[in-house]
Order: C-alpha cells, then structure tokens, then sequence
C-alpha cells in the first residue's frame, strides 16, 4: 500500500515505522514546512497513493480532508481537536463522494473500553445512588482538554446516563495517556481504566484502518471498523 503521511511528528514516525515493518510503503511526508499549502496544492501532493492517514494539528484537519477529496485518496484522520467543524468534513466528504475514518483514539483496546463503559453505564443507569464521572491524565505536551477519548467516553456514558457527567483533565510531566470511568456511591466505588503504555497501539489501529477504507464512500467512526472487524 501506498500511503501519504500527513504530519511527522511522534506519530508519524512511529506510523511510518509500523508501516515499513508491514511491508507498506510511506512515499509522501508533509510536514509543519508545508502549512501554508492550500488544498489544491496538497492534492497535486498526495495524488496518487492509495491512502493518506493525518496525525497533524486540529487546525490544519479541513484542509487535509479537502485536499484528500480533490486528490480522490482515502482518508484516515487520527488528528484530534477539530469536533467543532464535523459537520464542514462530513459536507466536504459527501460532496467529493470521498473517503474518510476518523476517531477520538485508533487503540483498538480503547475502542472495546469504549463498549465495557457503555455497557456498565447502561447497567448503573438501572438502579440509584451511583454516580458517574470520567477522569483522564496525559503529559505536558498534549494540547487538547479533555482528550478526544475523554469526550468519547462521555458521549457513550451519556446515553444511558444524561449529558451531566463530571469529566477532569490533567496534564503534567510524562504521564501516560490514562482514563477512568467511574461510578461512585456512599456504599462503594467501580472504576474503569485504561493506559496507553506506548503509542504503538495508535499507530497499529490507524494502518488498520488504512488497510480498511479504500474502495469505500462516506465517513466511518474507527469503531465501526473495529465492530465489523472483530464481528460486534
């Protein structure tokens, strides 16, 4: 497969790595040099390959997405902070018919966290006097607050449990990425939690869903991907 990277930062990097060790070929790198590109130019850029996959800044994700539609390459866009503009991607996807999976997290393990949570929020949801909260910690230099997954989780929980669930961030030091789900009471507590040991994990979800999305229409939430492939 050919792939164009979009962002070469940690993550780039260690896509690339995962990438090459798969027998994958990364032919195209744009960095931070190449902001300034519109999206014109960055589809003469990626025309070509067979998939691009995006671990850049929030705001460079519609320029991505658009240059991607113009260039007809399937997109995997594992950048973060860009909820606010969804419903301008998802217009820009449908309109080119183009391709694109996105997610808060490319972890598979945090993708089945994200079904465990649901599932015990829906089960607390049945009886009283618990209450819900999502508490999550990462290192100094990650930007967004809460994280991507934090508001994942949130959006999960709230299904069965309202909109008002206590959501705390913390950034600081070298803190691995780390989320808890918890369900507090006078009597006990329950608590979920998943840390990132690496970010190996991401980069192994987002070649996945590379491997996933060419000769597919629309936009695709990573956790449709996961649900098909492991038949949820």
């Amino acid at each position: 497969m050919k792939i164009a990277l979009i962002g070469n930062g940690a993550m780039g990097k260690l896509v690339t790595a995962e990438a090459t060790a798969a027998g994958d070929e990364v032919a195209t790198i744009v960095t931070s040099k190449e902001r300034d590109l519109n999206p014109n130019q960055l589809a003469d850029k990626i025309h070509g390959h067979d998939v691009a996959i995006d671990f850049s800044v929030g705001d460079a994700v519609l320029r991505n997405i658009e240059a991607c539609a113009l260039a007809g390459v399937p997109l995997v866009e594992g950048t973060t902070g860009w909820k606010a503009h969804e419903a301008t991607a998802r217009q820009i996807v449908n309109e080119h018919s183009a391709a694109l999976v996105y997610g808060a997290n490319f972890s598979i393990g945090v993708n089945l966290f994200y079904r465990i949570a649901e599932r015990s929020a829906a089960l607390f949801a049945s009886v009283d006097g618990y209450a819900p909260f999502i508490e999550e910690a990462h290192h100094m230099r990650k930007r967004d607050a809460p994280s991507g997954t934090a508001l994942q989780l949130r959006e999960s929980l709230a299904k069965h449990l309202g909109p008002d669930i206590p959501t705390a961030s913390t950034r600081a030091g070298y803190i691995p990425g780390t989320h808890r789900v918890g369900f507090d009471s006078e009597a006990d507590q329950i608590l979920l939690v998943h840390t990132a040991r690496s970010r190996k994990g991401f980069a192994s979800g987002a070649l996945l869903a590379a491997h996933w999305l060419p000769g597919k229409t629309g936009v695709f939430e990573f956790g449709e991907v996961i649900e098909e492939l492991v038949g949820l």
